[in-house]
């Protein structure tokens, strides 16, 4: 039953007013002004507000503003179009004139309670939408992405560990992202740490702090990052590649939740979800002795798979039309679109970079096209070529003649990666560290201990 308030100086319209009401099925209050109405109750619990425009003291219209969202009807006597319009812009539901016919006023009302009941229910979809599908960034609606967002929604508000698997460029940082956004931590900070880009002496610091000489160099105390997420959550990304001493700290802090400086012998208390991701077979690397059995069965208590772009059918379209939106926006280009041969392309491509290889060909073509249109040749893809293989080098004394650049990175790495370390193979090829990690993973040049 909804319940309606009947605000009217006139006792002989506010009698007559409810009485009709109530015939038709209405819970009624009344009041003879305003300030009555507002000593009564809050105006916000009623499902409708009936108010006379001219009123003692102050005018029906005041108690829009105070009425939350209830819808308010005007009632007046000077049917004129100025007043009609006046309360309408001061957020009236409508206006009625008097005298009013009866059949007149209770069609009015249905109208707007029918509108009242519509928008709530929008706002409760909306709502549950929001809480099912979060606005994330995380694009798609293939049945894999589907199966994504649920298990975020029902994962994120816990404490639980979770561990990300996907290969690289799929968006795992996006999920632990939606993860840390949904859930009771948003408010505090999210840490990301890509444990490949991280010099192997330098990670223990990085992630876990030091004490004033620690070791050479460590001229300050310095909080690490796992302190810095200290209420929120921690995202290590491609954990395969922390080196085992650093696993073992890692253990500590997930049985004990508590962290140790590099040089301090107190411990400190610290309250961090962690979040791992990794493109590897971490089951496999701890069959292997290289990542901890015993940390890989505590990193994997949930485990959350992103599928590669390939294989998300219509995804890879809606997400190329948003890439190029966000693009355009970015560099400051003119609006552009895809030709139908570009989309035929990028539909049958295999895309083993996944999204950051998609969003690196858009930002090429947008940045090449002399046009307003973008073809296949401009996102230098070859659908007919969908998967490139990499091909092994026989590894000889001297390099082979005649090798391309890829060919001969995957040579030297494979000649001298047991002998050397990450930092010395980027120092001798002159790339960052940072640089070897994401050739070796788009060449599919596994990293030996």
């Amino acid at each position: 039953m909804s319940s309606i308030l009947v605000v009217d100086d006139e006792q002989v319209i506010r009698s007559g007013l409810k009485r009709l009401l109530q015939r038709n099925g209405y819970e009624v209050a009344e009041a003879g002004s305003v300030d009555e109405a507002l000593a009564q109750s809050s105006p916000d619990l009623y499902d409708l507000i009936i108010s006379d425009l001219r009123l003692p003291g102050l005018p029906g219209t005041a108690l829009i503003e105070r009425a939350g969202e209830t819808p308010v009807l005007i009632m007046t006597s000077f049917a004129s179009i100025r007043s009609a319009v006046d309360a309408v812009k001061a957020g009236a539901a409508d206006y009625i004139a008097k005298p009013f016919d009866h059949d007149d006023m209770l069609i009015t009302i249905d109208r707007i309670l029918r509108e009242q009941r519509l928008r709530r229910q929008n706002r409760a979809l909306r709502a549950e939408q929001a809480l099912a599908k979060p606005d994330s960034g995380i694009i798609g609606n293939c049945p894999g992405m589907i199966e994504m967002h649920r298990r975020i929604s029902r994962v994120a508000p816990l404490n639980t560990t979770v561990l990300i698997l996907g290969e690289s460029g799929t968006g795992k940082e996006l999920v632990a992202r939606a993860l840390h956004e949904q859930s009771p931590r948003r408010d505090a900070p999210l840490i990301s740490v890509n444990c490949a880009a991280i010099p192997e002496s330098l990670i223990e610091s990085e992630l876990f702090g030091h004490e004033k000489g620690a070791f050479t160099g460590a001229q300050g105390l310095r909080k690490g990052l796992v302190e810095a997420a200290d209420g929120g959550s921690l995202f290590l990304d491609e954990i395969g590649e922390l080196p085992l001493e650093a696993q073992a700290r890692l253990l500590r802090l997930l049985q004990e939740k508590e962290v140790r400086r590099l040089g301090a012998t107190q411990t400190r208390k610290v309250d961090v979800r962690l979040i791992a991701a990794t493109h590897r077979n971490l089951k496999q690397l701890a069959s292997e002795g290289l990542f901890r059995e015993d940390l890989f069965f505590r990193l994997n208590v949930m485990e959350l798979s992103l599928p590669p772009l390939r294989d998300r059918g219509d995804d890879i379209l809606t997400i190329a039309d948003q890439l190029l939106v966000r693009t355009i926006e970015r560099v400051g280009s003119k609006p552009l679109t895809f030709t139908p041969e570009a989309r035929e392309a990028m539909a049958h491509y295999h895309w083993p970079g996944n999204i950051r290889e998609l969003e690196n060909a858009i930002e090429r073509a947008v940045i090449l096209t002399e046009t307003e249109v973008i073809t296949p040749s401009l996102l230098a893809i070859e659908s007919a070529y969908p998967a490139r293989q990499t091909q092994t080098v026989q590894v000889d004394d001297d390099p082979p003649t005649g090798l391309s650049l890829e060919d001969y990175f995957q040579h030297f790495v494979l000649e001298h990666q047991d002998q050397m370390s990450e930092t010395e193979l980027a120092q001798k090829l002159g790339i960052s560290r940072k640089t070897l990690w994401e050739r070796r993973q788009r060449l599919g040049i596994p990293r030996r201990r």
